[in-house]
């Protein structure tokens, strides 16, 4: 009985799974910031494409 206290009192004090989980959280924000961003980037790019084709007008043959 003692030893399973002891291990029970071990895993309560063990604080490796509570940052695990920590970096785990922080890594999937930053990994959905990146992601918006990249979005973001490429609607201005195809925006700015399209103004850009549209101000340049039909080619000429």
């Amino acid at each position: 009985m003692k030893k399973l206290m002891t291990m029970t009192r071990q895993f309560r004090d063990d604080e490796n799974g509570a940052a695990m989980v920590e970096y785990s959280i922080l890594i999937g924000i930053i990994t959905a910031a990146v992601i918006t961003l990249i979005v973001a980037v490429g609607a201005w790019v195809t925006g700015a494409w399209t103004v850009l084709s549209t101000n340049l007008g039909p080619v000429p043959t």
